[in-house]
């Protein structure tokens, strides 16, 4: 029999502690699939996830049942990655001879402008984004990861982060422009 998450939620709480293992069961694909868009390396991945499993364990009190567990769960799984990220800056600099010669034609063809054909660059500029999000501070990394690359709307991004839904629009746009001074930065460069 498939016990709901609240039936669940309510045995732990009530001391059956080795029923929380069906919550983790059930939710770890989803729960490894936000950390990987934060974290790059596997060990780092392990351990956002195993430390979002904690503090959903150590908070389950507080879980008042208003929302669905899986929402109240990756709302502590995004914050635990925004933690993640402040506390590993990476604002450093990448030098161009790191690019990959498919990252640098790709460059070389944006600074260039586009020419309208469709090329299959997917895996370069998948790696050039994320050498673009590496350089971004953490919040401008996390809210251009939740409405562009998880394409979520403005207010699910609010309600993921705790701020409002005016803070998720500054920032966005904030971060916005630092991903375009970042690609000029890398462009110009380029050509230097």
């Amino acid at each position: 029999m498939d016990r709901t998450d609240s039936e669940i939620i309510h045995a732990v709480l009530n001391g059956e502690t080795e029923l929380f293992e069906e919550l983790i069961v059930r939710y770890q694909p989803r729960v490894f699939g936000t950390a990987r868009r934060y974290a790059r390396r596997e060990d780092e991945i392990e351990d956002i996830v195993q430390e979002v499993f904690l503090k959903s364990y150590q908070k389950l009190s507080t879980f008042r049942g208003d929302a669905p567990f899986e929402h109240w769960l990756m709302r502590l799984a995004v914050r635990t990655c925004y933690d993640f990220l402040r506390s590993h800056q990476r604002n450093r600099e990448t030098p161009l001879a790191d690019l990959t010669d498919e990252e640098g034609d790709w460059l070389e063809r944006f600074a260039v402008g586009p020419d309208g054909s469709k090329n299959d660059d997917s895996a370069a500029t998948q790696t050039l984004l994320n050498r673009i999000l590496e350089r971004l501070p953490a919040d401008a990394r996390m809210v251009i990861t939740l409405l562009e690359i998880e394409e979520r709307s403005m207010k699910e991004v609010a309600e993921l982060t705790g701020w409002s839904v005016a803070k998720v629009k500054v920032r966005a746009f904030r971060a916005r422009n630092q991903m375009r001074k970042v690609l000029s930065h890398m462009a110009r460069d380029k050509f230097l």
